[in-house]
């Protein structure tokens, strides 16, 4: 694959290609595939600042982003020496939840995103909570009430900022998820349109008809004039207005997990893929009907592949902290020089020493949902050392994911959706490789996994061993971007139907589970004793960030 590195010229891109644009938390890249392969030919990179005002707060400059997204399509395209005709569509895929407002008449953000893991609304849930049922809005949309999701962010931001306030009042403020405002920028401004998985996340829509829903805007208390329109993932949203690709139909739009998800050609009810990115996200394909979990995971679309596609669902269970937790050891505790190390160091031991690490940096997400958790760092001894918090900061990303696929195996097992996705044969399957499903901390035969720390082989095979079940890792570990590509492509008609992408997944390398269950059960114990110390930390109606910057603003 081409990349933007000064490593020398490169020869024309003949074949019929797709493009990605993949907004992530730390960085954008566009990507250019191969439609024949579902392989990379071309690709940059660029990252972008985290800004961090105050503990929990977490925000992006949205003109930085997009930027960052036109940059990167000129320079994708310039070092692959493609002929623009040859690329069909353009797809877009995103960090979802994160919230921008911005003025339609002027075009410029009223105030910085505020990014999908900023914990600055936990007084605005806790107001809702007391307010509103509970219950009745995770029937309508299949979310809790949390500060994770976009429509609370909304409503923290009419409160809070002046600005955003008095545009919605005038008429002329724009909400969006960092999708929308791609879209409405790299279309011309024309266009103010979202897609069914990234409206799925404002805790505004409608979970069964996938419209915005009357009774959780009144709840929530935001405006409906400043919501996008809701579309499928796999059709028009306008055409490129600027850039060297100018004219090319912007055909896909789909978060970024659920990307993952199609990139992963989980297509199928039981199918599961794990994406190790900044947080970490779990998505477990439960087909053309919603499933409300009892465990903790979030009910929300898979994707909806044309307009007139039938809607496919998912239980998900989100993870706050995972790639971030190894940003934390670089640039906090300057425990490592670069990523790329963590490895190493970490199997320059043969275990953790004993020491747990629950980084609850900003709350528990799924499927414990607790937002007064704190990160812990527990069984310290004067025998640890760097490398065994390095080990335990990669364990606790796998135990982490190990207690939403658990979660997720309960979800299916008690909603019958294993026996319709012929999960009785999983015993049969699992026994012909060493073990049994009884040995499983969950009820998944196999799980896919992508995103950039998906290359740890350590990770991979300690969440092998945790989960109890084969981890399979594809070629193209960034399915993200080949997701909306494949959706985009399935909108201009490049792709004959969903089930041809199967043929464009290949497997790199299978993760066998290693250890004995007794083994997987004392280490899943001593997890759940680090996690109970995490509880707690913060009580509620205790002054925080969000109540500082209050009193500043009076």
């Amino acid at each position: 694959m081409a990349s933007s590195d000064g490593a020398g010229a490169t020869a024309p891109v003949a074949a019929t290609l797709v493009g990605a644009l993949d907004q992530g938390t730390t960085s954008t890249r566009f990507i250019l595939f191969d439609t024949a392969t579902g392989s990379p030919v071309a690709s940059h990179q660029m990252t972008h600042e985290q800004i961090y005002p105050h503990p929990g707060w977490v925000e992006h400059d949205p003109l930085r982003i997009l930027e960052c997204a036109e940059k990167c399509i000129d320079e994708a395209v310039a070092t692959a020496g493609v002929d623009v005709a040859t690329v069909k569509a353009i797809g877009i895929t995103n960090q979802r939840e994160t919230t921008v407002v911005w003025d339609k008449s002027t075009g410029r953000p009223l105030c910085n995103a505020v990014v999908w893991l900023d914990t600055r609304t936990r007084s605005t849930c806790e107001t809702l909570r007391e307010r509103i049922d509970v219950e009745r809005v995770k029937k309508l949309c299949g979310l809790p009430i949390s500060t994770y999701f976009a429509g609370v962010k909304l409503r923290w931001l009419m409160d809070h900022r002046p600005a955003v306030k008095q545009a919605l009042e005038a008429g002329t403020a724009l909400f969006g998820t960092i999708d929308t405002w791609l879209v409405w920028n790299l279309g011309g401004r024309t266009t103010h349109a979202t897609d069914v998985t990234n409206a799925g996340r404002t805790m505004l829509m409608d979970i069964h008809t996938l419209d915005w829903n009357d009774e959780l805007i009144a709840a929530v208390g935001v405006p409906r004039s400043c919501l996008p329109t809701i579309r499928s993932c796999a059709e028009s949203y306008g055409e490129m207005a600027g850039t060297v690709l100018k004219g090319v139909p912007i055909s896909g739009v789909v978060g970024d997990q659920q990307a993952a998800l199609l990139g992963q050609s989980c297509l199928r009810v039981g199918e599961a893929k794990s994406t190790y990115g900044t947080g970490c996200f779990l998505i477990v394909n439960t087909g053309d009907t919603p499933v409300f979990s009892s465990k903790g995971l979030l009910t929300t679309p898979a994707y909806k592949l044309g307009p007139a596609s039938p809607a496919v669902y998912a239980l998900e269970g989100s993870i706050a902290i995972a790639g971030a937790a190894i940003s934390w050891l670089k640039d906090n505790l300057h425990l490592i020089h670069t990523a790329h190390e963590v490895e190493g160091l970490a199997s320059s031991v043969k275990d953790a020493g004993d020491v747990y690490f629950v980084p609850a940096f900003s709350g528990l997400f799924a499927p414990r949902w607790r937002q007064d958790a704190r990160g812990t760092i527990v069984g310290l001894t004067q025998y640890t050392k760097a490398a065994h918090i390095v080990r335990a900061t990669l364990e606790s990303i796998a135990f982490q994911v190990m207690e939403v696929l658990r979660a997720v195996g309960e979800d299916l097992r008690s909603s019958g959706v294993l026996e319709v996705a012929g999960g009785g044969n999983a015993q049969a399957s699992d026994a012909a490789d060493g073990f049994s499903s009884s040995d499983t901390t969950s009820f998944i035969r196999e799980v896919r996994v992508d995103g950039g720390a998906s290359v740890n082989n350590l990770l991979m095979q300690m969440q092998a061993d945790l989960v109890g079940a084969p981890v399979l890792r594809p070629v193209v570990v960034e399915t993200t971007a080949l997701g909306a590509a494949f959706a985009a492509g399935l909108a201009e008609g490049v792709f004959d139907n969903a089930e041809s992408l199967r043929d464009k997944w290949y497997l790199d390398r299978r993760f066998a589970p290693s250890i004995t269950p007794a083994e997987r059960a004392r280490r899943i114990g001593k997890w759940e004793m680090a996690v109970q110390r995490s509880l707690g930390w913060i009580e509620q109606g205790e002054r925080d960030a969000e109540d500082s910057e209050e009193e500043r603003e009076k």
